[in-house]
């Protein structure tokens, strides 16, 4: 069931429609906010907070057929709301712990130190999603938003431009600059474009 069709079923009262629209979408959502945040705690918390906000205001939203976008819209205005809280932003040191597929806990720096195509070879799935997560953690936020709406999300440039309230040329021009400036990471943290293009 389309989800316009399932606003308009809790509107007339039946929750049990609101309970899908959340099972729909609260993964998705809590992968978004994860990205941006980065902090897996304050991601569920915030998760939790979009979706009580839609709650209460679901029945006000005048275009159903928008609902992707304005659920976007609230959870980036609360994560930013979060972030100006916490008074601090994503950020990634080289001593920052990574878990290999080993099971090992590693610093970045120790983990990247020889930078060679073998260690790159034996590098697991989800050590690239961690190390790629790192680098969109080290690009301005205003970049890395963008790119993790565009790539990760899978939302059209207007869709993201009417989220983040900014005029489409600027989003696009984000989208530019942020993934030179993803590449820019990648390479400083000793990854080569093959892993770059592997994840992306």
């Amino acid at each position: 069931m389309e989800d316009s069709r399932l606003i308009l079923r809790f509107i007339d009262g039946d929750v049990q429609a609101f309970n899908a629209l959340v099972n729909r979408w609260q993964d998705r959502i809590f992968n978004f906010v994860f990205k941006v945040l980065g902090k897996r705690e304050d991601a569920k918390d915030v998760t939790q907070k979009t979706f009580i906000k839609v709650y209460k205001n679901l029945r006000k939203l005048q275009d159903r057929e928008k609902f992707s976008a304005w659920i976007h819209q609230i959870a980036m205005n609360l994560c930013r709301d979060d972030m100006r809280k916490n008074k601090r932003s994503p950020t990634v040191s080289m001593h920052e712990k990574i878990r290999t597929s080993s099971g090992e806990d590693m610093e970045l720096q120790d983990f990247l130190s020889d930078g060679s195509n073998e260690m790159l070879d034996d590098l697991h799935q989800g050590e690239v999603v961690e190390i790629i997560r790192k680098g969109l953690n080290m690009i301005p936020e205003e970049q890395r938003i963008v790119i993790i709406m565009k790539e990760y999300q899978g939302l059209k440039f207007r869709e993201i431009s009417e989220i983040l309230q900014e005029p489409l040329n600027t989003v696009k021009s984000r989208m530019y600059y942020g993934l030179n400036a993803l590449r820019k990471a990648l390479a400083e943290l000793e990854i080569d474009k093959e892993v770059f293009q592997y994840e992306l």
